[in-house]
């Protein structure tokens, strides 16, 4: 019996975390790890469900292990493990994939938006099968709620559906999950396409800011943001305003005020290059600490990869526990 209800998360180590990660779940995850039991990993499974340079992608594991840490996340209170860590994943994975119609996977719209932009010939079948991926992380620790963004709501939508199938077919194996959405205002737009989410694997240079950036560069990225030929500074659902909408939103994350405390921080502003200063004094004051606790975990030889044996163990009791019951519900033998 859980004394707590549980969460479960995860993000991919495919390019750099964003200011827009850390808004959007990281400082979310923290805050949760008192109310909730929480389980969180770096998915590193789901990260090759397309081409990755293999020390690059490991390089990246630990990186963002460090950072979940150095933003808040206390490996005492929180189970933070890496995916491929825990073998009960990939088997559970597979025993959801024979049990989920094809129609349901070729429905996706993060499949069908990707196999779009690549040769038909070249896609892989994990691409295909990322929902069932994501379906075993959520249904191996009966997690009752897993914190969304848009872009994941239909898999979560999959998980559900699944999870409800194999129910139906086989008892109450599994919990049914509910979505856990993030609150008003974390959603980042990148600073030179206001008009789309922030991406961590964008190729442009003044996309994102990341979370490693330096003050320097933090700033280089922010007074280059896409604006207008304008000058209010206002909240507004206008497309052709939707830069200066995204910089007022970042600041107003950081500094947790109302919209009319933001909106009179700026009363006598004299243009937008304000409102840009303004934002990079506020990434630049969240993002030290940030780094130098970062640094400071790599720099502890040993400490990580300690925090992530015993997170892998921690999920791994849980992870079993549903496998174990799966495989005797589908009628797979067991000793």
């Amino acid at each position: 019996m859980k004394e707590k209800k549980r969460v479960l998360s995860g993000i991919q180590p495919s390019g750099n975390l964003t200011i827009g990660n850390y808004l959007g779940a990281l400082r979310q995850w923290v805050a949760e790890q008192d109310a909730y039991d929480c389980f969180y990993c770096i998915v590193d499974l789901h990260a090759i469900t397309v081409p990755q340079k293999p020390e690059e992608l490991r390089n990246k594991t630990r990186e963002v292990a460090a950072i979940y840490i150095a933003a808040g996340i206390d490996p005492e209170r929180a189970t933070i493990f890496i995916q491929s860590h825990v073998s009960a994943h990939s088997e559970l994975a597979w025993i959801l994939t024979c049990h989920s119609p094809l129609g349901w996977l070729q429905r996706m719209t993060q499949f069908k938006d990707k196999s779009s932009k690549v040769d038909q010939e070249s896609i892989g079948a994990g691409l295909l099968n990322y929902p069932t991926l994501m379906a075993g992380d959520i249904l191996l620790y009966q997690a009752d709620a897993v914190p969304v963004g848009e872009d994941q709501r239909q898999h979560l939508e999959y998980t559900r559906d699944l999870a409800q199938r194999m129910n139906h077919m086989y008892g109450d194996i599994f919990t049914i999950p509910e979505a856990m959405i993030p609150k008003a205002g974390a959603r980042v737009m990148g600073l030179d396409t206001p008009t789309a989410k922030m991406s961590k694997s964008e190729e442009s240079e003044y996309h994102a800011v990341f979370l490693l950036d330096e003050p320097s560069k933090v700033k280089k990225k922010v007074m280059r943001a896409v604006t207008d030929s304008g000058k209010d500074i206002s909240f507004s659902a206008d497309p052709e305003r939707a830069g200066v909408n995204n910089l007022l939103n970042i600041y107003q994350a950081l500094t947790e005020k109302s919209s009319d405390e933001v909106l009179a921080d700026f009363a006598d502003a004299r243009g937008y290059g304000d409102l840009k200063k303004a934002v990079v004094e506020e990434l630049n004051a969240c993002l030290a600490p940030l780094q130098s606790e970062f640094n400071q975990i790599l720099g502890e030889s040993g400490e990580l990869d300690r925090i992530l044996k015993v997170g892998a163990e921690r999920a791994s009791d849980v992870a079993n526990d549903t496998l174990k019951k799966v495989k005797n519900a589908v009628g797979l033998f067991t000793i």
